[in-house]
């Protein structure tokens, strides 16, 4: 049987998910190289949590480009990019790798590309330096190298941390991705959001630094924290984890080697037949789901009109609530089964997704209409004061419960259905199945914005994807909570 503590270092702020290893276990102690390890994450994180989902971006959409539904047009084009990117390369760096040998000089470069990117998001401002079109340019790049940081960083997981420690290495890095990325926003709405604006005494007069938000400062500042703790976290792992040795293959032939690789998986995968299913069906869920998170906040500035403070303390809320959809899918995985887990987890996502498109600051839920000036403020708090607000927050709270849920029911399922012996080819498919549509999602919110002039119209695509994935989940057998043989095809 196979440990159902399958690993990666991912979770809700990955966009694609790097190559997992399964059947991992033991008790080891976290070594000094593999605390490193988990130290990287902790600093890599916090870029698509600040810039690309809650801070950033939905500035770039609602102050840049002046119109919500033109900057999630915009950027979903940027995500389609970035998707056609990936699907072309990541999959042949993630099977090349172990034949590169030494990787800690290829991160090195990622890194040190990605730092400069990040930082000049900065002179991202009305009138300053960046165009839009340059704006895109260290957008996409950016993106793409993270994904290519997460391929790199994951392959280094056991040398770091060894074979009886990797599952605490790779649990202390999302945990502390998920920490620095919540401490950093927390920080940014003290430092320089909530100065000016509550008379709180813990909280400075003015922003700190002389940050001017006219100029939106506070907004940008979020792209220098991203780079500062990018760089600072990449440290120790430069330092103290152990690289891999090197192999003598020249760097050609490993990419060769690396494509020969991944058609001897995808044949081997090929002959079970619940397994193609089911990784056929995750290439649409999981796709919906990454679009949920990816433009929740541009959806939510455009939509209810929020600020930069509302912003941070809408991603401080939900960085928080999705720690709980970890302990979810344990729970539910061990009582109903990951597949039943996955079933409950796509619905409640569709079905929060769908309240969403139903939200506005005059209307809950499609049907209840809510007049601001009509109904004092539910609290004298500086942000969600009225009804329609915490609604939003709450529906929002179930899809970073679900969502999280989802990636480590996902992981689990395909534990139940595949022969132990095979898990190396599995999991090296299932990696390529989390990039192999990672243009869809923002194909089908670019599509559906530009048809219908509204952030509700492309927002609502996304469902197309996770209705697709829900179904297909019901022609997989296996999944229960016992472990069964394996199908395989005829």
């Amino acid at each position: 049987m196979t440990d159902s503590r399958s690993l990666d270092a991912d979770g809700p702020a990955a966009v694609v998910e790097p190559p997992v290893i399964a059947g991992l276990g033991g008790d080891g102690r976290l070594n000094r190289g593999g605390l490193a390890w988990s130290i990287h994450q902790g600093g890599r994180d916090p870029f698509i949590i600040l810039v690309t989902i809650y801070i950033f971006m939905p500035y770039v959409a609602s102050v840049l480009v002046g119109d919500p539904v033109r900057g999630q047009e915009m950027i979903s084009r940027w995500d389609q990019i970035i998707g056609w990117i990936v699907v072309v390369t990541a999959p042949f760096l993630g099977a090349s790798i172990d034949k590169l040998g030494p990787r800690k000089g290829w991160l090195g470069l990622v890194v040190g590309l990605m730092v400069p990117m990040i930082a000049a998001l900065w002179w991202a401002k009305p009138g300053g330096p960046l165009s839009l079109t340059s704006l895109a340019v260290l957008v996409i790049g950016a993106r793409v190298l993270f994904v290519y940081a997460e391929v790199l960083h994951n392959s280094l997981l056991i040398r770091a941390a060894g074979l009886g420690a990797a599952h605490k290495a790779s649990g202390l890095a999302l945990s502390l991705g998920n920490l620095f990325s919540v401490i950093a926003l927390a920080f940014t709405a003290w430092a320089f959001a909530l100065p000016g604006k509550v008379d709180w005494a813990f909280v400075p007069a003015a922003p700190l630094f002389g940050l001017d938000p006219a100029t939106h400062e506070p907004e940008r500042v979020v792209a220098l924290m991203a780079a500062a703790l990018l760089a600072v976290g990449s440290i120790p792992l430069f330092l103290f984890t152990p690289d891999a040795p090197k192999t003598g293959v020249p760097t050609w032939k490993a990419w060769a080697d690396g494509a020969a690789e991944l058609g001897r998986m995808l044949k081997t995968v090929r002959r079970y037949r619940d397994a193609v299913v089911y990784l056929v069906s995750r290439m649409f869920f999981v796709d919906g789901m990454n679009g949920v998170l990816i433009y929740a906040g541009v959806y939510a500035v455009g939509v209810m009109k929020w600020g930069a403070l509302e912003m941070l303390a809408f991603g401080i809320l939900l960085s928080i609530f999705a720690v709980f959809g970890g302990f979810l899918a344990r729970w539910m995985d061990a009582a109903v089964g990951p597949k039943t887990a996955l079933r409950i987890e796509i619905s409640m996502t569709i079905l929060a997704l769908v309240s969403l498109l139903g939200m506005a600051p005059d209307r809950i839920l499609f049907f209840w209409t809510y007049d601001a000036a009509a109904h004092a403020p539910l609290w004298n708090g500086p942000v969600f004061r009225h009804l329609p607000d915490l609604v939003f927050v709450g529906v929002s709270f179930v899809n970073a419960v679900f969502i999280t849920a989802q990636y480590a029911s996902s992981r689990t399922m395909l534990t139940r259905i595949t022969p132990p012996e095979q898990t190396g080819a599995f999991f090296g498919v299932y990696a390529l199945s989390g990039v192999a549509t990672a243009w869809l999602a923002p194909t089908l919110v670019n599509l559906g914005t530009r048809l219908t002039g509204t952030q509700q119209g492309g927002f609502a695509t996304i469902n197309l994807l996770l209705a697709v994935g829900l179904v297909a989940l019901f022609f997989v057998r296996g999944g229960g909570r016992e472990v069964s043989a394996p199908a395989v095809a005829g």
